[in-house]
């Protein structure tokens, strides 16, 4: 039986986080449809700004589970000042700031636990293709593949940022001058890293730098993966590197037994921020 991370586990691991590690910072960026909160974590005070998303989608809440574990590991390593994976999180934490957004479709996840093909938010729209970003010419080749109204996945709504958990993401984002973001899916261990013609500064070295410390390979999208995604629309909007890390292999869910496997490798992305851009 697959044991799914879902937002009571996240609410609990986030009490616990804040009364071990009260020097963290957490807050609410937003409320999803239902009216869950979706969480912010600050980790750190540097001037280096970066932001990790996850679980934009109801089946990959593993993501979800994976940058809650972290926030411990980086938590406890601050801490004692024992390295974690050879970095030193005293200097990471006042090198670089990290900003994660451990679980932004609640919703979803609630709903996968029931359908069990369910990616889209409570409204029937899929997050990751909610974004300004070529989200017409999305809409149209949605249209060409069927998709034209609210379902499980790949619907990408009335308009873009018609939905309110893509809107407290995209909101975030305006509001802080990250130097570059990723955000958690799930499966294929893959790392893509492009959007549009003309890659942004330096997007192109941290990528190959991440498919290094991970083995995750660096690939281009296709088809309607190619559109309206968060990582499409920063790197539209901001010309900054943005990443959409698909971890781990197999079918969505991704059982529970393959977490240790896979945090082993994304860890190792998610210490980076000071070695990527330095």
């Amino acid at each position: 039986m697959n044991c799914v991370y879902d937002y009571k586990q996240l609410c609990n691991d986030l009490i616990r986080l804040e009364k071990s590690f009260p020097f963290l910072k957490t807050s609410i960026m937003g409320k999803s449809i239902k009216g869950r909160n979706i969480y912010l974590i600050k980790l750190g005070e540097g001037e280096i700004k970066v932001f990790y998303n996850a679980a934009h989608h109801g089946l990959e809440w593993i993501t979800s589970k994976i940058v809650m574990q972290f926030a411990f590991d980086y938590a406890k390593r601050y801490v004692s000042g024992v390295r974690l994976c050879g970095y030193d999180i005293r200097r990471l934490y006042k090198k670089a700031s990290i900003y994660i957004a451990p679980m932004i479709n609640p919703d979803g996840i609630e709903l996968s636990k029931k359908r069990a093909s369910w990616q889209a938010n409570a409204r029937g729209v899929d997050l990751n293709h909610n974004y300004n970003a070529g989200w017409e010419e999305y809409k149209a080749l949605a249209a060409n593949a069927g998709i034209t109204k609210r379902c499980a996945t790949r619907y990408p709504g009335k308009g873009w940022e018609s939905e309110p958990e893509s809107t407290a993401v995209a909101n975030l984002t305006r509001q802080i001058a990250f130097d570059y973001v990723v955000a958690l899916h799930s499966q294929g261990e893959e790392i893509f890293w492009q959007y549009g013609k003309n890659p942004p500064p330096k997007a192109e070295k941290i990528g190959r730098l991440m498919s290094q410390v991970s083995g995750y390979a660096l690939k281009q999208t296709s088809g309607l993966a190619s559109y309206s995604g968060y990582k499409d629309w920063f790197i539209k909007e901001f010309n900054r590197p943005g990443f959409t890390i698909e971890v781990g292999k197999g079918k969505n869910p991704l059982p529970i037994s393959q977490f240790d496997e896979i945090y082993k490798k994304v860890i190792k992305i998610l210490l980076l921020p000071e070695a990527a851009l330095s």
